[in-house]
């Protein structure tokens, strides 16, 4: 029997036998197992590689191998990339809301694997990136195909693909409730009662199964030693203001860098440069190697004396001058464009634990300059983890899931209200010049990301192909006034595109325009197509998106628009059809 029939066969029994919002929920709990099981092995390989790494360059004066593993890293995933997967799997996040604004929700299998795949090398042989993304996008990609599988609809594929990021993000911090906002904030899922359980089920699935594998301590599991001080609130204000303009500068530097790298035709001279500048920048300031979590766990820890040891500076200074601040701020600084240069130059990863990294660094050099001039003395860890919240707040437009994951990590809510405070005035002071995130900036300036206004968020997921109408019968512009009637005569609608031979669009005739000459016999043979045609006041493109296309109708005030891609003829769009498609695709997606 074919695996087609047995599968037919489930199918009819479950849907008789089990309801989908009963279903769904058994689902959550596999893909809340799966996206563990890709965060743990993603943790296992980086690390693994990480220490390899680490250990042959430490057999040589200096690390002068850390010049070439970025490199290395790098070239390993672009011939992955580009000779197994043969796919885009850059741009993590960006791709998964892509993929539920333009294709349902659906994602290729392949994403299931090939992020972490491709990850493990990058991160893992020092490229200056972050692991999260490559597990969100598997989780969401497990979710994906979980939800095909099932042979679910747009709605129920949408939230199996955030719960499996949810349950990605949980997994990887061992944070359910920042999994679950981190689904409702950056991939825009409606917080309803049928959305809300699955999430909770496949995040606390996916925390509690990688504390079975990993353990339960955490990358930078942290206990607080320093209670929260409102006298230092003023200064968390501050901070707040501060993490604001570095994540300004972060997304900046990404965007100069990648539009600067992308200028450079030849994919393996963007590799080789890229993979070189990171390489250098990572054997001058170590903690850039990787995602930056082991720099991260010092600076916590208090042992910031570790943060020189691999340097070539350790020998001129310590930890405690105001050179140190300065190495520090070079990092905080570099970060970014290590960062940017790695992904840029064909490196998977994401810029999740670079936000982190640059946060503590921030958060630490600002409570290091409070002390060092005796305004009053505050704890430097605490700003530290502070500082975190606020990056990831200005970095990815998400202070919600900044606060509480910055909460669930330390184990308590002690410093909620500072959380709150940096967060929220990085965030305000990031949206005031930067409206979108680097997750959502490209989609949204193409019209194709979705948001939580339902009217819009519908629009953003129709397509021109979605509504297009392609049974008018088209005329030639050699063709007399008596052949275009012959044509009128056998069709139902009251507009005639004219082309050429080669399918080029010329303009139309409409219906109103010709009623009076039409019933003209002495005519028929006298005036060509090409003489009463006229030329429409505005086109659709293939690749409009529909506020566009909505937009060209309010303007012409016309009911019909030709659909052109190239000057080659497609079809037409009528306002009506648009309407009644939408209105069935808002009756689904407010489906509960």
């Amino acid at each position: 029997m074919s695996k087609t029939i047995l599968s037919d066969r489930f199918h009819t029994w479950r849907s008789r036998h089990i309801a989908d919002k009963h279903f769904i929920l058994f689902l959550c709990v596999i893909i809340g197992v799966l996206a563990a099981i890709a965060a743990v092995v993603l943790k296992t390989i980086v690390h693994y590689f990480e220490g390899w790494v680490r250990s042959i360059s430490g057999a040589y004066n200096e690390n002068w191998l850390f010049l070439i593993f970025p490199l290395l890293g790098i070239i390993i995933t672009v011939i992955y990339v580009r000779k197994v997967v043969k796919d885009d799997i850059s741009h993590g996040v960006s791709r998964i809301l892509y993929a539920i604004s333009r294709n349902k929700g659906v994602m290729k299998l392949h994403n299931t694997y090939s992020s972490v795949v491709s990850c493990a090398f990058t991160s893992g042989f020092g490229g200056s990136v972050g692991m999260e993304a490559p597990i969100v996008s598997t989780g969401a990609a497990i979710g994906s195909n979980v939800a095909q599988s099932a042979r679910f609809g747009f709605k129920r594929t949408v939230m199996l693909v955030g719960c499996g990021a949810a349950a990605a993000i949980a997994a990887i911090f061992k944070a359910p409730i920042a999994g679950l906002i981190f689904a409702l904030e950056v991939l825009r899922l409606d917080l309803t009662l049928s959305s809300i359980i699955p999430l909770l089920i496949a995040t606390v699935t996916g925390t509690i199964f990688s504390a079975i594998f990993l353990g339960e301590q955490i990358e930078f599991y942290f206990t607080l030693s320093d209670p929260f001080n409102y006298s230092n609130i003023p200064f968390y204000v501050l901070l707040g203001i501060v993490t604001g303009i570095v994540s300004l500068y972060f997304s900046w530097i990404n965007e100069k860098i990648e539009a600067g790298i992308g200028k450079i035709k030849s994919v393996y001279r963007r590799v080789l440069i890229g993979g070189l500048f990171v390489g250098l920048l990572v054997f001058l300031f170590p903690p850039l190697f990787g995602e930056g979590y082991t720099a991260m766990r010092w600076l916590l820890s208090g042992n910031i004396h570790e943060l020189l040891e691999e340097s070539i500076f350790s020998n001129f200074f310590d930890h405690t001058g105001l050179l140190f601040l300065g190495f520090l701020a070079f990092v905080l600084l570099f970060k970014a464009v290590a960062t940017s240069l790695t992904l840029s130059s064909g490196g998977i990863g994401g810029v999740f634990a670079p936000s982190l990294f640059m946060g503590s660094i921030t958060g630490f050099i600002f409570a290091r300059l409070v002390n060092y001039w005796n305004l009053i003395s505050i704890s430097e860890r605490n700003f530290a983890l502070v500082g975190m919240a606020g990056l990831i707040a200005g970095v990815i437009h998400a202070p919600l899931t900044a606060i509480f994951l910055i909460a669930e990590i330390t184990d308590g809510y002690e410093l909620f209200i500072a959380l709150i405070i940096t967060a929220s005035i990085s965030y305000l002071t990031v949206v005031y010049f930067q409206p979108h995130s680097l997750y959502t900036k490209k989609l949204a300036q193409k019209g194709q990301l979705i948001t939580h206004h339902k009217d819009k968020a519908v629009l953003t997921l129709l397509k021109v192909e979605n509504v297009l109408e392609t049974d008018l019968k088209t005329v030639k512009p050699e063709q007399t006034l008596g052949d275009l009637v012959k044509v009128v005569a056998k069709s139902h609608r009251n507009i005639f595109p004219v082309i050429d031979d080669d399918n080029n669009f010329l303009g139309l005739v409409p219906l109103d325009d010709i009623r009076e000459v039409m019933f003209d016999k002495s005519k028929y043979d006298e005036l060509k197509v090409r003489n009463i045609m006229v030329q429409p006041p505005d086109f659709v493109a293939v690749d409009d998106n529909m506020d566009t296309v909505m937009k060209k109708f309010r303007d012409t005030g016309l009911w019909n628009l030709p659909v052109v891609d190239k000057g080659k003829y497609l079809g037409f769009i009528s306002r009506a059809n648009v309407f009644n498609i939408y209105r069935k695709m808002l009756i689904e997606f407010s489906e509960e």
